[in-house]
C-alpha cells in the first residue's frame, strides 16, 4: 500500500492531483491562446484544424503504446517523459513562429487541445495511479475532486490569457501571445516534481485473488470485463465526434461569431471552467442518490440543450453564459466518469480500461476539429453544433443503455 496523506487517502494522491493543477494552468491559457495565436500568424480555418486533429491521432497512437505497458512497467517515468516533452515544446515555442515548431508542439506538448489539466496522451496512467490503493467507495469523490483541480487551474490559466491586451502595444500582432507560453512550461516544471515524490507500487506485484490464478476460472469474468469495454468504446465513439466538433474551436468562433479578442474570450471561457468545477461537486453529490450511470445521463442531457442554444445566441454575452453553464453539466461528469470506468475491470487490467475509455473518445474527437474546420473556414457558424448535438444524443442513448444496470448491482 501507499503511503497515507491528509484525509486518510493515500500520499501519492494529492501529488497527483497537485501536477494536474500545475498543467491545468498552461492548458488553460493555450485554450484561449494557442488558435488566436494562430490565427493572428495568417493560418487558415482548415489549416488549424488539421493540426489539431493530427495532434489528437499522435495522442492516441501514444496512448495505446503506454496504456498498457504501465499495468507492468510502473507509470511514473512515463509522466516524467510527458513532462519533459511537454516542458522542451512551450521552450521551444516561446523562442520561435516557425510552422514546424508550432505544429511539434501541438503534435506533442498537447497545444490548445485543453486536456483539463491531465498528462495529454499519458492521462490513463493518471488515472490508474490514482485509484490504485482507492476504496471503491471513495472513487467518485476522488476523481470529481480531480476533476474539479483541473477545472479550476483551466479558469486561472484561461483568465491569464487575456494579459495580451496589457501588451500589445509593446509586443505587437501575433508577438503578444508568445508569453503565454511560459505558463506550460512552469506547469511542467512543478509536474516533474510532484511526479517524482509520488510514491507508486507496480500493480503486478499486488496481492492476487487465488481464484484469478485458475485460467479457466478467470475467463468468464474477463470476457465480462472485455464486453463492457466494448461498450464503453461504442458510447465514447458518438462522445468523442461531438467533443471535437465544438470544443477546440470555441475561442476561434467567439472571434468570428462576435469579433472579439482574448480580453473578452479568455474570461468567457475561464467561466465556463469554473462552472465545470463546481458541476464535478454537483456530480459528486448526485451520485450518490441517482448513482454514477444516472447522473451523467441527467447532467450531460442538460449540457444537450444548452449547447444547442449556444450558436443561436444573439450577444456574445449570452453565447458565453450558455456555454459557460453547459460545461457545468456536461464537462462537471467527467470524475464519476472516470469512476466507473476503473471499475469495470480489476486492478491489473485498469491501465486497460483507462487506455480503452482514452482512446474510444480521441480517435473520434481527433476527426471533429478537421470537419468543422472546413465549415467554419466556408461561414457556417452553425452547423457544428447540431452536428455536435446529434452525436450528444447518441451518446446518451447508448451510455444509458449498456450501463443503466451497473449501479444496482453494486453494493
Amino acid at each position: 500500500m501507499s503511503a497515507v496523506g491528509s484525509g486518510g487517502l493515500p500520499r501519492a494522491v494529492p501529488l497527483l492531483m497537485g501536477a494536474r493543477f500545475a498543467r491545468a494552468v498552461g492548458q488553460g491559457a493555450l485554450v484561449v491562446g494557442f488558435t488566436l495565436y494562430l490565427h493572428a500568424l495568417g493560418w487558415g480555418a482548415a489549416s488549424i484544424g488539421a493540426v489539431l486533429s493530427a495532434a489528437l491521432f499522435v495522442a492516441v497512437l501514444l496512448t495505446l503504446l503506454v496504456g498498457p505497458a504501465s499495468d507492468r512497467f510502473g507509470r511514473r517515468h512515463f509522466l516524467l517523459a510527458y513532462e519533459c516533452v511537454a516542458l522542451l515544446s512551450a521552450l521551444l515555442a516561446l523562442c520561435s513562429t516557425q510552422p514546424w515548431v508550432l505544429g511539434l508542439g501541438a503534435l506533442l506538448g498537447g497545444f490548445g487541445r485543453g486536456a483539463n489539466g491531465a498528462a495529454g496522451p499519458f492521462g490513463p496512467l493518471e488515472q490508474a495511479w490514482l485509484a490504485q490503493d482507492l476504496a471503491p467507495s471513495d472513487r467518485p469523490r476522488v476523481f470529481s475532486l480531480n476533476a474539479a483541480l483541473g477545472f479550476w487551474g483551466m479558469a486561472v490559466g484561461a483568465l491569464l490569457a487575456a494579459l495580451p491586451a496589457l501588451w500589445q502595444r509593446e509586443l505587437p500582432g501575433a508577438l503578444a501571445f508568445r508569453p503565454l507560453f511560459v505558463l506550460p512550461l512552469l506547469g511542467s516544471m512543478i509536474g516533474m516534481w510532484l511526479v517524482w515524490k509520488a510514491p507508486e507500487h507496480h500493480p503486478h506485484a499486488a496481492p492476487r485473488d487465488p481464484a484469478s490464478d485458475d485460467e479457466a476460472a478467470a475467463q468468464p469474468a474477463r470476457r465480462e470485463q472485455n464486453r463492457m469495454l466494448l461498450r464503453l468504446a461504442v458510447a465514447n465513439g458518438f462522445n468523442g465526434l461531438g467533443i471535437g466538433m465544438v470544443a477546440p474551436w470555441m475561442a476561434y468562433w467567439y472571434a468570428l461569431r462576435f469579433g472579439h479578442g482574448p480580453a473578452s474570450i479568455g474570461p468567457a471561457l475561464a467561466g465556463g471552467f469554473v462552472c465545470a468545477a463546481l458541476g464535478a461537486q454537483l456530480a459528486r453529490h448526485m451520485s450518490r442518490r441517482f448513482g454514477l450511470v444516472d447522473t451523467v445521463v441527467y447532467m450531460r442531457a442538460v449540457g444537450l440543450a444548452l449547447l444547442l442554444l449556444t450558436p443561436l445566441s444573439p450577444w456574445f454575452g449570452l453565447a458565453a453564459v450558455a456555454w459557460a453553464v453547459r460545461s457545468a453539466f456536461n464537462r462537471g461528469t467527467i470524475g464519476v466518469r472516470q469512476a466507473l470506468v476503473v471499475g469495470l475491470t480489476d486492478e491489473r487490467r485498469r491501465g486497460l480500461a483507462a487506455t480503452v475509455n482514452n482512446v474510444s473518445v480521441m480517435v473520434p474527437r481527433a476527426i471533429g476539429p478537421a470537419l468543422s474546420g472546413l465549415m467554419l473556414a466556408r461561414g457556417w457558424l452553425i452547423a457544428p453544433f447540431v452536428v455536435a448535438g446529434v452525436f450528444q444524443g447518441a451518446y446518451l442513448l447508448a451510455y444509458r443503455g449498456f450501463f443503466g444496470g451497473i449501479d444496482a448491482a453494486r453494493p
